[in-house]
């Protein structure tokens, strides 16, 4: 059994117990990286000498005795897009190549007060567009379950890397479902906070009234553990709530008698794949015999939710990526005529297809004259579908439905076809839209592929959720299973 399918306290048992070293357990990540990652390519940059000397000083003060983080020396990796003093931060873009930020994202000095020891950045789709993560503007992921498949998007790197067992756990960012349909098509667990549970500061923004961060682990106690490292209110993030942050590990009592279920009809109709469907609903037995109760709802409004989700999103991308134009960050194009042409041509040599395609939809739905037509309306719409799931959560306690439609799709299959890609987030986006908890963990296999179970919560609920979630791999054992990777 390798390192990392241990839990967080029989490592920390070990540790105790001299059994295990943080240098030990930083050698076998860096170990299962080189055996791994030329098929893989979860991560863009590897911080080696960084991890060597704080697992070196996380020994020293093993050895000296003490209070030790909540997280101590186990090997995590980053999100490429959440920024690292002095560790290079590209966002998959060219644009960003050569940018080594001067400053540690919010979540990351968290981690590093709980003493994880951060051992490089990973993979993503460029500025975190896209569902396959073949954005990239350096080379794609692939999926450790099948090497000719996708991972998803856009942290495909993040949950690649945790199902390949190159690390303990990595924080992913989610804006359309971008950390939990990953971790569905790679059989891992993750979690979508509450929109402003997570501070965003240090994240670099897409959509900055959807993007959070998350944790993306093994299983869901692990899950729980990176959480309540990383939640809180933070001052530098105007979106952050200032909310208690309850114990949400005491929340995975395995308990779930009498919780009502609701169970949206569109989530299990047309387009979504009839395995994936039999999946959730054999799910659903489970939560049954253990006490829940399910019934059918209706989220009406779901039909609207992608286009919505890709005029908001790309709006918001339109505004924030306008900071990318040659003279601060990144990319310079050379021998400019003027001004006008340095932006123009430090933009059009810097942004990946993609990125280009969302700047130009967004720019489009703000421009004078059609603002009301698309950006409003949109707006208007979002308030619609958040509404649906107020008056769900009126009478149930939680949602389930599948996370993707269907299991993780070939490389190069839909990347000529964004529309088909798009359509990929149709589970996840409403939940986003709303800003409310969601969770992805395996319910199974499809044809030797994992499927993903999302379990949605109320706003700051994340210990039902997690409950839930926990109580599920208790009956089932379906985190358990790995990628034949060798």
């Amino acid at each position: 059994m390798s390192l990392f399918d241990m839990r967080l306290s029989d490592i920390h048992n070990r540790l105790n117990n001299k059994e295990l070293s943080v240098t030990e357990l930083v050698d076998a990540s860096f170990a299962r990286i080189a055996a791994t990652d030329a098929k893989i390519g979860a991560f863009l940059n590897l911080n080696e000498a960084g991890a060597r000397k704080e697992a070196a000083a996380l020994d020293a003060q093993l050895a000296a005795g003490g209070e030790r983080g909540l997280l101590f020396g186990v090997p995590a990796g980053i999100k490429d897009n959440i920024v690292t003093e002095g560790l290079r931060t590209t966002c998959a873009s060219r644009f960003l190549e050569n940018y080594d930020p001067i400053y540690d994202a919010a979540v990351v000095t968290k981690l590093r007060a709980a003493q994880s020891i951060t051992m490089g950045k990973l993979n993503m789709d460029e500025f975190a567009m896209g569902g396959s993560n073949e954005n990239s503007a350096f080379h794609p992921v692939h999926n450790p379950w099948d090497l000719d498949r996708v991972p998803g998007g856009s942290s495909g790197g993040s949950a690649a890397a945790v199902a390949s067992g190159q690390v303990y756990f990595t924080l992913g960012s989610d804006t359309g479902g971008s950390i939990r349909q990953p971790a569905a098509y790679c059989g891992v667990v993750g979690l979508k906070p509450t929109y402003g549970l997570v501070s965003r500061y240090g994240l670099v923004a897409f959509a900055s009234s959807l993007d959070q961060i998350g944790p993306i682990t093994k299983n869901v106690e692990d899950s729980a553990y990176v959480l309540q490292a990383i939640a809180g209110h933070d001052e530098r993030d105007t979106t952050s709530a200032n909310v208690n942050i309850p114990d949400y590990v005491s929340a995975l009592t395995g308990d779930v008698k009498g919780l009502r279920i609701g169970v949206p009809k569109e989530y299990l109709g047309a387009g979504i794949d009839p395995t994936v469907k039999e999946r959730v609903l054999e799910a659903l037995k489970v939560f049954e015999s253990m006490g829940a109760v399910w019934e059918e709802v209706s989220l009406p409004h779901t039909e609207y939710a992608v286009a919505t989700y890709y005029l908001l999103a790309s709006s918001e991308a339109s505004s924030n990526l306008a900071r990318f134009d040659g003279v601060r960050y990144g990319v310079r194009a050379e021998d400019p005529a003027n001004l006008l042409d340095l932006y123009r041509k430090s933009r059009s040599e810097g942004f990946g297809a993609e990125v280009k395609r969302r700047i130009m939809l967004g720019t489009y739905a703000l421009s004078s004259g059609y603002y009301d037509a698309y950006y409003k309306k949109a707006q208007q719409v979002r308030t619609l579908i958040k509404r649906d799931f107020d008056q769900v959560f009126e009478k149930y306690d939680l949602i389930i439905g599948p996370t993707a439609p269907t299991p993780a799709f070939k490389l190069g299959e839909q990347v000529g076809d964004p529309l088909t890609m798009y359509l990929n987030d149709i589970c996840t986006i409403p939940v986003s839209l709303a800003g409310v908890p969601a969770i992805s963990i395996p319910c199974g296999l499809a044809n030797g592929l994992p499927v993903g179970m999302q379990i949605i919560g109320k706003p700051f609920d994340e210990s039902t959720v997690l409950r839930a979630a926990h109580a599920f791999e208790g009956q089932t054992g379906f985190h358990n299973l790995r990628p034949a990777l060798s």
